[in-house]
């Protein structure tokens, strides 16, 4: 995995890092009954999500309004629905404490980028109001 690149400065708050790549929406969750779970493959990926923010030290965003951007690099040439890789880094990077609730995400875009064993995402985080003063 690539390493985290991290600017801060007094007028700007970014954090970029990379994440490894999430589990399919349909192995991420488990219906038990009439209840809906995080998978086994669900809970180790939210694991290395937190193990990988403690050891690149993600900013913590709190509560602040955020713009996420997401460039993945694909592990395999397999055709993939691009919005279902959404749900597994951001369900993760929030119970790791990178944000507080996915709502206050304000603007988000991924885009596909190549193909890179074993395959990973690129996350770029920064408050909104950054964009607005730039």
């Amino acid at each position: 995995m690539g390493s985290k690149r991290n600017e801060e400065t007094k007028e700007k708050m970014i954090d970029s890092f990379y994440l490894p790549w999430p589990p399919s929406n349909n192995t991420y969750y488990r219906r038990v009954g009439n209840k809906t779970l995080i998978s086994k493959k669900g809970r180790i990926y939210r694991d290395d999500v937190l193990m990988t923010c403690i050891k690149e030290r993600v900013k913590n965003f709190g509560s602040d309004p955020l713009a996420i951007r997401i460039q993945a690099f694909y592990p395999d040439r397999r055709k993939r629905d691009l919005d279902n890789l959404l749900k597994a880094p951001l369900d993760a990077m929030m119970k790791a404490g990178v944000f507080d609730d996915d709502s206050q995400i304000e603007s988000l875009s991924i885009r596909k980028v190549g193909l890179e064993k074993p395959g990973q995402l690129f996350i770029e985080i920064r408050k909104t109001d950054e964009l607005k003063a730039q």
